[in-house]
């Protein structure tokens, strides 16, 4: 899954993509926001991304759905 964290005073955002479920992103980000804790996800690679809660000024979590690449079978009528 895609996930984009947009940090205060950051021209770019982080981007990653992590096997974490959207409600378990959320929620992580959710409770550091709430608290002032960080943000510690991991994503695909095995990097560690830790954000300030208090410095999150947005965040997109990408759908859990698979996108084939490729062609496939392509069925002639």
């Amino acid at each position: 899954m895609d996930v984009e964290i947009g940090i205060q005073n950051v021209a770019r955002p982080v981007t990653f993509a992590t096997d974490k479920s959207a409600d378990e992103v959320s929620g992580a980000i959710a409770e550091a926001v709430k608290n002032g804790a960080v943000v510690d996800l991991t994503d695909t690679k095995g990097r560690r991304i830790v954000v300030p809660g208090s410095a999150i000024g947005y965040a997109i979590v990408g759908s859990e759905t698979s996108h084939p690449v490729g062609f496939g079978n392509l069925a002639e009528n």
